[in-house]
């Protein structure tokens, strides 16, 4: 069997071109296309959740922020399930936000846990995203990760329900999320 690998460029000009279906989910990883899982109800709500919750950060201009967009990592474009972005006056449309852009990545993990912990979250810390939250919903935690170094991060911390989670000024109770 051969086996193709995509360039991010490549990638860009197939989607432009409207060769994958629109309502398929795919995502560009390290040159393989890789299809995303249906967005489940309860997963959906603990997104929303956190778009409500993080609200102050958009509304005082220190953060964008980025539900299931496109974010170029390396090579790679991923969807987190939220971005936070470094401001910018044209909200990313003369280019997609990449790695250096984002303040906070979060994963909420439904069923994809082992996907996001052994796939992504390398790649998030190679390219030097600061601060990546996992919500792991079937484990009833949130795995945040700090101080990217090489494939992994220096810092990764588990919180439960009764724990707070803190980004540039907003609180974030951890059972909100779970």
């Amino acid at each position: 069997m051969t086996r193709h690998r995509i360039s991010l460029e490549e990638f860009h000009r197939m989607v432009e071109a409207g060769v994958f279906p629109e309502d398929l989910r795919l995502e560009l990883v390290e040159g393989d296309l890789v299809e995303m899982s249906p967005i489940g109800k309860r997963h959906a709500a603990k997104v929303n959740r956190l778009l409500a919750l993080l609200l102050p950060l958009l509304q005082s201009g220190k953060a964008l922020i980025s539900p299931q967009n496109p974010l170029v990592v390396g090579e790679s474009e991923l969807y987190p399930d939220l971005a936070l972005l470094k401001p910018r006056p044209d909200f990313y449309e003369e280019r997609l936000p990449e790695a250096s852009d984002a303040l906070l990545v979060v994963e909420v993990a439904d069923t994809t846990l082992r996907y996001d912990l052994g796939t992504k979250l390398p790649l998030y810390a190679r390219a030097g995203v600061p601060e990546v939250w996992v919500v792991d919903l079937e484990g009833g935690r949130v795995l945040v990760h700090r101080k990217p170094q090489g494939e992994a991060y220096g810092e990764v911390e588990a919180l439960g329900p009764g724990e707070v989670l803190e980004f540039m000024g907003v609180a974030v109770p951890v059972e909100a999320l779970l």
